[in-house]
């Protein structure tokens, strides 16, 4: 199919074509069952399918990228259980990750769209209470990503002036240096999402400089240090810094710096509409995301660990504020060697940010379509050339840039935002979820990818992780808690609702629309497509018609 055809069907939101003809091309039959089955979900093909499962899992893995995020969240880590909390939250949350991935690829080869869990609510709910337990999931959803966005560009501004005050001694690091280097990072990977053509090729850049700086890191940083750790500090060293004396707790609460680690899983499910065979590559791009990022996250654990020089409190301490490049320069006894190497953590970050972009915009772009968000008229609109949903991408990165001014006043509180982000992806996977379960996992059609029992088990587990983490999540990170220490996750929480609640009395639950309405939607627009091409819809053989579309009888 030529790409005049694309950009034509495009622009006439045709939401299925005709029968595949003995001159059409294998993709072009491809495209033609995709549209149909987003047909029959109520929507048109407004986005194009040029994402291979490479290129999703390119976006998945850069986006949770589990080794970055173990080195961004090291001075936590460190803190609230040292070296066993990190080894061993890994394989913990892995397992973990490992359910939350089988629930979404379940759900997102049984019904592929880009606005994933909010989608799903709306499907799976009872009917009374379907419109706001999609809504409710949407708004979760967009605030986790908002304030994942928001907890990468923090890692990169704070990695950004770590190396300039390592190679500058006598800086002493302000806050308002970090949020300088947060704003460019954050306006900087907002213009790779500007463009639709590049962004598969960059995905797939992304994975590939990712995997290629851990296994530069990894195998240089045991490699030339000049002592190594003893493998009983790596692996049964427990530090507790947190005031808490129990140690339980402390682990339990600092397991939200590997959790961190995990997130986001549902990324791949809002590239629905970009990629062929959606209900057989999202399921891929998921669970491969879980694989690769346990591999990475535990192994490059490990060499680090093993590879600390001096005393491992001196880390916490360092002038640089980030402990995994001050560990790089005890290990190389190099300034520009670990400059070097922490431009390697830097690179995978950016990727990471672009990848929390693309992700957060799709989110955005597919909840205004159904009229979920204040503005829907403008941040549901894909732009014409550049084949992006640019209002919902330049609306969501402004409110990334306004969160990251909470950054002046308070470290604490905007550190809480980032707990947010883990706990309100959750609690979207586990709306969808719980009606799944109330429905019936038998009175639904499956998609390729159905695990059956082992799905129930993951089913539960996530809906129990969601729950203990709502409320271990929000246990201080220090105690006795200060106003300085004290964990704010609740307030955020408090905030998301009561924006979410005035949008629904005053808008929402007047506009937002529903499966009935979508569907009816679609349905005309396939009857006007019908009379435009004068095809009789009645004709078994023709795939416009609203039978073969939607599923529905006429009238």
């Amino acid at each position: 199919m030529s790409q005049t055809d694309i950009s034509s069907m495009e622009e006439e939101k045709v939401v299925g074509v005709t029968s595949r003809t003995p001159g059409d091309s294998p993709n072009r039959a491809l495209l033609d069952e995709d549209a149909l089955k987003l047909a029959e979900m109520g929507y048109t093909q407004d986005l194009r399918r040029n994402y291979s499962v490479w290129a999703v899992l390119g976006v998945g893995f850069s986006l949770t990228n589990s080794w970055f995020g173990i080195s961004a969240a090291l001075v936590t880590g460190i803190n609230s259980g040292g070296p066993l909390l990190i080894i061993y939250g890994i394989i913990i949350i892995t397992c973990i990750s490992t359910c939350v991935g089988i629930t979404l690829s379940e759900l997102s080869s049984a019904m592929p769209n880009a606005g994933g869990q909010y989608f799903w609510a709306n499907e799976l709910a009872p009917k009374k209470y379907a419109r706001f337990a999609s809504y409710l999931t949407g708004w979760f959803a967009l605030a986790g990503s908002i304030f994942t966005s928001a907890s990468v560009a923090l890692a990169l501004g704070s990695a950004l002036v770590g190396c300039w005050q390592l190679s500058h001694p006598d800086l002493e690091i302000k806050s308002w240096m970090v949020f300088v280097a947060y704003q460019l990072s954050n306006l900087f990977c907002y213009f790779f999402n500007t463009y639709n053509r590049h962004l598969p090729i960059l995905a797939q850049i992304t994975l590939y400089t990712s995997l290629i700086s851990f296994l530069i890191i990894g195998i240089t940083v045991p490699s030339v240090a000049p002592t190594h750790q003893q493998a009983k500090f790596v692996f049964a060293t427990f530090i507790n810094n947190t005031g808490w004396s129990q140690s339980g707790i402390a682990f339990l609460v600092g397991l939200i710096n590997t959790n961190w680690s995990f997130a986001c899983l549902d990324c791949a499910t809002h590239l629905a509409e970009e990629v062929h065979r959606p209900e057989r590559m999202i399921p891929i791009a998921i669970l491969g995301t879980v694989a690769i990022g346990f591999i990475t996250s535990w192994t490059y654990s490990i060499a680090m660990f093993f590879s600390i020089v001096g005393d491992f409190n001196e880390l916490v301490a360092t002038p640089t504020l980030v402990p995994i490049l001050e560990l790089f320069y005890r290990a190389t006894s190099s300034k520009a060697g670990a400059i070097a190497l922490e431009s390697l953590i830097l690179a995978t970050g950016f990727g990471c940010l672009v990848a929390s972009h693309t992700w957060q915009s799709r989110l955005a772009w597919s909840f205004a379509r159904d009229k979920g968000l204040p503005g829907h008229q403008f941040l549901k609109k894909v732009h014409p050339q550049l084949g992006v949903p640019l209002y919902a991408h330049t609306a969501t990165t402004f409110i990334v840039a306004c969160v990251g001014c909470l950054y002046l006043g308070s470290y604490t509180a905007f550190n809480s935002m980032i707990t947010a982000c883990i706990v309100l992806l959750y609690l979207s996977y586990s709306v969808p979820t719980a009606c799944l379960l109330i429905r019936g996992r038998k009175n639904i059609a499956p998609g390729p990818f159905w695990l059956g029992p082992i799905g129930l088990v993951a089913n539960v587990v996530l809906l129990v992780w969601t729950a203990f983490t709502v409320i271990m999540y929000s246990f201080p990170y220090t105690y006795p808690a200060t106003a300085g220490s004290m964990n704010y996750v609740s307030a955020v929480y408090f905030v998301v609702v009561c924006i979410m609640g005035v949008d629904w009395f005053v808008r929402g639950r007047k506009s937002f629309r529903g499966a009935g309405e979508r569907k009816a939607e679609i349905e005309g627009l396939v009857r006007e497509e019908v009379r435009r091409q004068s095809v009789d819809p009645n004709d078994p053989s023709c795939c416009y018609g609203p039978k073969a579309m939607l599923g529905k009888k006429e009238g």
